[in-house]
C-alpha cells in the first residue's frame, strides 16, 4: 500500500509531504517534497495560534489548509512521477493552532485540549483518497498528553536490539523517543525537550524585519557569544526537571518568551547565539535526566527535523553530549526532513487497519488508542 503523510508544524514554515510504501512489516520511502506556506498564509496561522482571534479566521483556514494540503500533495506526486491514484490513503496531521496536553480547570472540569485544523473532509473530495486526520484528540480522551505521537513510527523505525538510542526531532519544538537496547514498546520513553527551532525563528525575524524566517545553517549564531548564565537562568524553569510525559508548544515558547529575551539588551548575534544554546542544553537535560541518565548514556542520538541543518546548534549539541555519537537521520536512511511526514503516514495505516499507535508510555495515556479521524471521499 502506498501512503501519503502530509504534515505542517509548529514553526508555520510549509507543507511537507512523504509517499511511503507498507508491505508487511517493510516501510520504504518514495519520496519527499516542502512547499513553503505563502507568507500571508503564515502571517494568519500566526495569527490564530494561541492568541486572540475571531473564530471566523479559523473556520476560514479550517477549510483553506486542505486546499493547500491537497495542492502539495500532487505536486509531490508529480515530481515523483506517481500518478495520486496510485496512493491509496493520506494521514494529515494538519496545523496545530493549539495544544494544552496537561488538564487545566475550565468552567468547574479540568480538561486537556488540543486543535489541529485542516478539514480532512475537504483534503479526500479533493484527492479523491481516504484521509486519516485529527490524530491527537483519541489519545487525550484516554487520558494522555495528545503528544508526542511521532514515537511509534520512531520505534519502528529505528528500535535496535544491541544499542541505544534517542530519535531527536528538531522542528518548532525538540522532542526526544528514548529507544533502550533491545527494549518493548512500554519501556518507550518520549516527550518534548522544549524549543526547536521556535525561538531562534521568531529572534531572526525579528532582527531582519520580517526579511528572515530562520537562522540558515546557524550563521548568525556562530557569530554570537553565548551568555551562559542566562542559559542556566532559562533552564531553571521546573518545565526542565519534570518527569515525563510533557509537552510544549508556542504557548511557552511564543511572543512572550522571546520578549523576555530582547529585554536581555544583548546584541542581535549573542542574542540568536544564546537562545541556539539554550535549545540544545535543553535537549541535553532532557536525555540526560530522563533517556539513560549520566551513567549510560544513548549510544546514538539520531537527529531529524529543520534543526539538523543548523551546523552551529548540532555543534552545541555535540558538546553538551559528549559521550553519545549525535548523527543525521541519513545515516541510517531516514531523510531528517522527512521523518515526521513518514511518521504520520505510518499512523494513518495503522488506523486504517485498527490499530492502535499511541505509546502511554510517551503521552501517559490509560491505555492504547486508535488515533484520529477517517474522510472517505465520495464515490465517483
Amino acid at each position: 500500500m502506498i501512503i501519503a503523510g502530509i504534515m505542517s508544524g509548529t514553526s508555520l514554515d510549509g507543507i511537507d509531504v512523504a509517499l511511503i510504501r507498507i508491505s508487511g512489516r517493510s516501510i520504504c520511502t518514495l519520496g519527499f517534497h516542502s512547499t513553503p506556506y505563502p507568507a500571508a498564509v503564515r502571517a494568519a496561522l500566526l495569527a490564530v495560534s494561541n492568541c486572540d482571534t475571531h473564530t471566523r479566521e479559523i473556520a476560514r483556514l479550517h477549510s483553506l489548509l486542505p486546499e493547500l494540503y491537497a495542492a502539495a500533495f500532487k505536486q509531490t506526486c508529480k515530481r515523483l512521477k506517481l500518478n495520486p491514484s496510485a496512493v491509496g490513503l493520506i494521514g494529515c496531521h494538519g496545523q496545530t493552532i493549539f495544544h494544552e496536553g496537561a488538564p487545566v480547570e475550565v468552567l468547574g472540569q479540568r480538561i486537556a485540549s488540543t486543535l489541529q485544523i485542516g478539514d480532512g473532509n475537504i483534503l479526500a473530495e479533493r484527492t479523491g483518497i481516504p484521509v486519516v486526520c485529527d490524530f491527537r484528540p483519541a489519545d487525550i480522551a484516554a487520558g494522555g498528553r495528545g503528544a508526542p505521537l511521532v514515537p511509534y513510527a520512531d520505534y519502528v523505525l529505528l528500535h535496535q536490539e544491541t544499542l541505544s538510542r534517542v530519535a531527536l526531532n528538531i522542528g518548532g519544538i525538540a522532542n526526544i523517543t528514548w529507544l533502550p537496547a533491545g527494549a518493548p514498546p512500554s519501556k518507550v520513553v518520549a516527550f518534548d525537550t522544549g524549543p526547536g527551532n521556535m525561538v531562534v525563528d521568531q529572534l531572526v525575524s525579528h532582527y531582519s524585519n520580517g526579511e528572515r524566517n530562520y537562522d540558515a545553517a546557524g550563521q548568525m549564531a556562530s557569530e554570537g557569544l553565548v551568555h551562559p548564565e542566562i542559559v542556566a537562568e532559562l533552564l531553571d524553569d521546573p518545565f526542565y526537571s519534570e518527569r515525563p510525559p510533557k509537552t510544549a508548544g508556542r504557548e511557552q515558547y511564543g511572543a512572550d518568551f522571546v520578549t523576555r529575551l530582547l529585554a536581555l539588551n544583548l546584541s542581535p548575534a549573542d542574542t540568536v547565539a544564546t537562545a541556539t544554546y539554550f535549545t540544545a542544553a535543553a535537549i541535553a537535560e532532557g536525555i540526560t535526566r530522563f533517556a539513560g541518565g549520566e551513567d549510560h548514556p544513548p549510544d546514538e542520538v539520531i537527529v531529524s527535523g529543520g534543526g539538523v541543518h543548523n551546523k552551529t546548534l548540532l555543534r552545541f549539541l555535540r558538546a553538551e553530549l559528549p559521550e553519545s555519537e549525535v548523527v543525521r537521520a541519513e545515516i541510517h536512511g531516514i531523510d531528517p526532513d522527512a521523518k515526521e511526514a513518514v511518521a504520520f503516514a505510518i499512523l494513518a495505516h495503522e488506523t486504517w487497519h485498527g490499530r492502535p499507535s499511541n505509546l502511554p508510555s510517551a503521552t501517559g495515556a490509560r491505555h492504547p488508542a486508535i488515533l484520529g479521524k477517517l474522510c472517505r471521499p465520495t464515490p465517483r
